[in-house]
């Protein structure tokens, strides 16, 4: 049987995470076998890691990184990572190395700060395997390219990798040590390729599975919106992170709400920026108009339930978010940025608007009014075909060979 060793960040409830478990399920395990290595050790989804898959972490919480109780585990592990195998001092250069360059672009991302550090005071097994793949950027692919020992290293890349904040200095050539690199789509692929010409050959374009029957399934199981508005309901899922732009949608909802408009916008996701953006909130005197939820384990009868889905980012990679929109049905609206142009074609099957308040709201408030035109864009966007992953070069990564 071959080995296969998956190192991922966390199993927290989001896109690329929920991607990996599609994923794992494309797998045949009587001939593979599956290692997982969580670098967090720590994630929602967890529990629903299938029985085969073997764990290397001692321990694995079900803890999100995004909870206070969460967090406090996440600041124990960087804290012990530093520690653990020495190297104190070049852990410390890479901290303020890695500060410096965030300080100069303007832009402080306290996330990537550490990932050097976990990756370096990871565990470390004695094992070789047939293939290695990081799932994500950052730490794992860090920890995979300098501590595993593997035949063959591959990575998937999620995200827009210069507007994610990624450097040079950051990722210290670590792309070299890989056989294949992953983009899961074309702008992806070709923005990566931008900030590294000289893997060119290296790229290709695999796009994540997306169970369309499982989400329709699930979206008609009970749940969704538990209060009696009945106005226009907006609904947006996704971290509570500067990239979705929540600040943004916040100041959107203040102008409809002052043009009389009959509105409430609900967010399906927990993060770091809860306590500012209930700030926000607050002082725009939207604490009955736009709610955040929490994160839930299912999302999708709020989908099917919702007047329109906004996804207003700040960069995307390729959102599972809106492919899971587009999958129930949603009339959509999104801002013109990479990762949801390549989704969104405009005015045919959703809305693509400038990332500013006033852009945002009038397209919404464009819809409010014309039932007709919402339900034809959420008849178009379910009617797109979402790519999956190709099986061809899903082969080809599980079974190749290099040269002995």
């Amino acid at each position: 049987m071959k080995r296969i060793l998956f190192v991922i960040n966390t199993m927290g409830q989001a896109g690329a995470e929920t991607a990996f478990l599609e994923f794992l399920k494309k797998i045949d395990e009587s001939e593979h076998e599956i290692f997982l290595y969580v670098l967090m050790g720590q994630g929602e989804l967890c529990e629903r890691l299938p029985s085969h898959v073997r764990v290397l972490n001692k321990s694995l919480s079900n803890l999100s990184v995004l909870t206070d109780k969460g967090r406090k585990r996440m600041a124990y592990v960087v804290f012990r990572a530093f520690w653990k195998h020495g190297g104190w001092c070049a852990k410390l250069y890479s901290i303020f190395g890695n500060f410096a360059c965030m300080v100069k672009r303007k832009r402080i991302q306290p996330d990537k700060l550490f990932w050097r550090v976990l990756s370096d005071g990871a565990e470390r097994f004695n094992m070789e395997f047939d293939l290695a793949v990081a799932w994500l950027e950052g730490g794992s692919v860090y920890y995979v390219a300098d501590y595993v020992k593997a035949r063959r290293k591959a990575a998937f890349l999620h995200i827009d990798y210069e507007n994610a904040g990624y450097t040079k200095e950051m990722d210290r050539a670590c792309w070299r040590q890989y056989d294949r690199i992953l983009a899961i789509s074309g702008k992806i692929k070709e923005h990566f390729q931008a900030f590294y010409p000289e893997y060119e050959e290296k790229v290709s374009v695999f796009h994540n599975y997306i169970n369309q029957e499982e989400i329709r399934f699930m979206a008609k199981e009970p749940g969704g919106f538990s209060d009696d508005f009945d106005g226009i309901r907006l609904l947006t899922v996704g971290r509570l992170t500067y990239q979705k732009g929540y600040d943004i949608a916040i100041e959107a909802m203040s102008i409809l709400k002052k043009s009389g408009r009959q509105v409430r916008w609900y967010v399906l996701g927990e993060g770091e920026q809860r306590k500012y953006l209930e700030k926000r909130i607050a002082m725009f005197g939207l604490k009955e108009d736009f709610l955040l939820l929490g994160a839930v384990n299912n999302p999708y009868p709020y989908y099917r339930q919702a007047d329109i889905y906004v996804h207003a980012t700040r960069f995307e990679g390729k959102s599972i978010a809106v492919q899971e929109a587009q999958t129930l049905g949603c009339t959509i609206v999104a801002s013109d940025c990479n990762g949801n142009r390549e989704l969104i074609i405009d005015g045919k099957d959703g809305i693509l608007c400038a990332l500013n308040p006033a852009a945002v709201a009038d397209s919404i408030a464009g819809l409010l009014g014309d039932e007709e035109k919402r339900k034809r864009l959420g008849r178009m966007a379910e009617a797109r075909k979402i790519p999956q992953g190709q099986e061809q070069l899903l082969d080809e990564l599980l079974e190749e060979r290099n040269d002995e």
